[in-house]
């Protein structure tokens, strides 16, 4: 129905439009200031209030959530650390495995080389010779390795 023959409507004009659309935006709560100190400043150092323990989580469950961050962020970096480790073990090449290895080597020779000086100065041989007195008992045994469990058999 065209807007001329709706008798419920009525038309403004635009003045009129106006001063309805500032009364309708007066109308409506665009800040709020809270007068119920009113011996407190408003701007600067405020009294405390008391603020009342409203946490919907226990504890626990807080625990637990503050556990898997940190084993995740654990996880992470061990997993960045492989990373890196297998990365740099991707790019070895002989000269460089060579170029690590050289100094453990040299103090091997040296280590070694000491060892033999030393052991020329101080006379020590490592060959020594046991004389034994006494009765020597001579047996012949015989053995017997069957089965796949290696099952032995001694006899004398």
């Amino acid at each position: 129905m065209p807007a001329e023959t709706d008798p419920t409507r009525t038309v403004m004009t635009d003045a009129e439009a106006a001063v309805e659309a500032d009364r309708i935006i007066g109308d409506f709560v665009t800040s709020y200031r809270d007068k119920s100190l009113p011996d407190a400043p408003t701007i600067g150092d405020t009294p405390a209030v008391a603020q009342p323990d409203s946490r919907r989580v226990p504890a626990w469950a807080t625990g637990i959530a503050v556990a898997s961050i940190g084993v995740g962020a654990g996880a992470t970096g061990i997993g960045c650390a492989v990373w890196l480790a297998m990365k740099g073990l991707s790019m070895a090449t002989l000269n460089g495995v060579l170029m690590i290895a050289a100094p453990f080597a040299g103090v091997a020779v040296i280590a070694i080389a000491v060892g033999g000086l030393l052991r020329s100065l101080r006379g020590v041989h490592t060959e020594t010779h046991h004389h034994y007195s006494g009765h020597v008992d001579q047996r012949t045994v015989q053995t017997k390795t069957t089965g796949l469990w290696a099952r032995t058999n001694n006899q004398q």
